[in-house]
């Protein structure tokens, strides 16, 4: 589906989605557990329907009613060869491999689209192959390098060394699976870990279930084996990722009103606030630098509202963004470009100069919902229609951000649909 949007300011209210990050988390650990848990106010975008489909797998039993989900957990062990789909979802599939090998004593085959194939996972198999676990990664092999990877064996309790610099969510996955097990076991991590707000939306879960993590300065993780999860009922909060598209259109002029958040949130991306204000009291004299390590999916928009800001603009640290459902920050670059932004790419920074508006043109989402939602925000300062393709990847994440944004007074025509 392709969109043509002609400029026009956005105004009024809109109900922030739920967090898909802390929704992954809820209901993976409600699937974990052995009693009932009720899990409310959840959008069922592509990536939270792939989670549900794995833990269904992991025998789970779901029923799901107006965005709630009453769950009946199960964390006894299965004796049967699973197919897990993960779509798109690269935190489905982190966060399901230990658990299936912790639970699974049958084979355990992963398949997915897009660019999961793609996605780095050299850690589980580095400790597949330590605890000689089969790992076996055909991704690569097929021409559209689709997600086709299986293992099969038991995770064992122990030592794991795990790169923090690479991702969040194989320490998350880890999380999970490890007070399954019988003994203790302990994650040190190396290195500088990014993403540090992920992981503590982890802890806090896992708390709220009912296990304990002793966590040591983010350098060392004390896992007690042998616990047991305990049935919760949770509500969902806002999603501050989502939030920043609209944070980003008040900042460029758009008079919208966010409901829904969490303003006491330990979400990561909530950073997105700070940031938006440091840019409404800098001089234009002044070169701003800005540290993107620790809330990569906000980059994308953000760079959108430096563009717009009078004056140079860095943002670093951010080469993680080549890793996502498209290298982001060629994409950030290359279609704010198209627009007529002045922004380069480094390679793992963005350099900006800001400019008073962008020009009409055609864009490409490059099937990636964080930037066809960034498309559709810098739309309300062009000086005339723009198109945006792929437009379809928003359900991603967001599968009603443009009917949101036509509430607001956007004004789209939908192509090819």
């Amino acid at each position: 589906m392709d969109v043509k949007i002609t400029p026009t300011k956005l105004k009024g209210s809109v109900v922030i989605p739920p967090s898909k990050s802390l929704a992954h988390r809820a209901i993976i650990c409600a699937c974990l557990s052995r009693g009932k848990s009720v899990i409310s106010n959840v959008a069922l975008s592509d990536d939270i329907i792939a989670t549900i489909g794995c833990m269904r797998n992991l025998g789970a039993k779901i029923d799901i009613k107006d965005g709630v989900l009453e769950i009946e957990g199960n964390s006894g062990k299965i004796y049967d060869d699973l197919t897990f789909d993960c779509k798109e979802s690269g935190s489905t599939l982190r966060f399901i491999l230990p658990i299936a090998l912790a639970l699974n004593k049958g084979n355990n085959a992963f398949v997915g689209r897009g660019k999961l194939g793609e996605r780095p996972m050299k850690i589980y198999g580095d400790i597949c192959k330590e605890q000689g676990i089969e790992y076996i990664d055909r991704s690569l092999a097929n021409d559209k390098h689709l997600l086709d990877l299986s293992v099969k064996g038991e995770l064992k309790s122990g030592v794991f060394h795990i790169d923090g610099g690479v991702s969040s969510q194989f320490i998350t996955g880890l999380l999970f699976a490890l007070p399954l097990l019988d003994g203790d076991s302990k994650i040190i991590i190396e290195g500088d870990l990014q993403s540090i707000g992920y992981l503590d939306l982890t802890l806090f879960m896992l708390n709220k279930f009912g296990i304990s993590i002793d966590n040591k300065g983010y350098k060392v993780l004390q896992i007690k084996g042998g616990q047991r999860y305990m049935d919760c009922d949770y509500y969902i909060e806002g999603d501050y990722s989502q939030s920043a598209f609209y944070e980003v259109a008040k900042y460029l002029g758009n008079d919208v009103t966010m409901l829904g958040l969490n303003v006491d949130s330990l979400q990561g991306d909530k950073v997105i606030v700070d940031f938006v204000n440091r840019l409404r009291t800098a001089d234009a004299s002044e070169k701003l630098t800005f540290d993107g390590s620790n809330c990569p999916d906000i980059i994308p928009v953000f760079a959108l509202a430096c563009c717009l800001r009078k004056g140079h603009t860095d943002i670093i640290n951010i080469s993680r963004l080549r890793i996502k459902e498209c290298d982001r920050l060629s994409a950030t670059a290359e279609e704010l470009g198209k627009l007529g932004a002045k922004i380069a790419q480094g390679e793992d920074s963005l350099s900006i100069d800001g400019v008073d508006k962008l020009s009409s043109g055609e864009v490409d989402s490059h099937n990636d919902h964080r930037m066809a939602m960034t498309l559709a925000i810098a739309s309300t300062v062009t000086d005339g229609e723009v198109t945006i393709l792929n437009a379809q990847s928003v359900s991603k994440s967001y599968p009603n951000f443009f009917d949101h944004f036509v509430s607001l007074g956007g004004k789209v025509k939908y192509k090819n649909i």
